[in-house]
């Protein structure tokens, strides 16, 4: 696995940290209203989780864990992405790339860990600051 690969992988679990704690204050808010237990189980997480990262590479190009490993999201202009990068991107990221690491495990990490199949999809990269 390449350092760049590495880098990632620690800042999506610090993401998914603070992802949890936020979904577990909105799940708290949500679970008087809302009484569906698959609801709070799938749908919850998932829209925090993507909400959040959203929200923080729109700004920044950065997100809580890339800031904090040193990283940030570019597209390939060397640009803040855009709104239909970032959703496409991690709804790649989300459904399908699995499958790409499974059936191209060689091919799956691109330029040292800079790209990955849902980059190549979104058009976007990562590099360190």
């Amino acid at each position: 696995m390449e350092t760049l690969t590495k880098k990632r992988t620690k800042a999506i679990l610090i993401d998914l940290a603070i992802s949890g704690v936020v979904t577990a204050g909105v799940e708290s808010l949500l679970r008087k209203k809302i009484k569906n237990e698959a609801f709070h189980a799938l749908v919850t997480p998932t829209v925090v989780f993507w909400g959040l990262e959203y929200a923080q590479l729109r700004n920044k190009g950065q997100t809580i864990g890339y800031k904090a490993v040193g990283l940030k999201l570019e597209n390939t202009e060397g640009a803040t992405p855009t709104c239909d990068q970032i959703l496409k991107r991690v709804a790649y990221r989300d459904f399908i790339s699995t499958f790409d690491y499974l059936l191209k495990r060689k091919n799956f990490e691109q330029q040292d860990g800079a790209i990955l199949p849902h980059d190549c999809v979104a058009g976007t990269y990562v590099k360190e600051l």
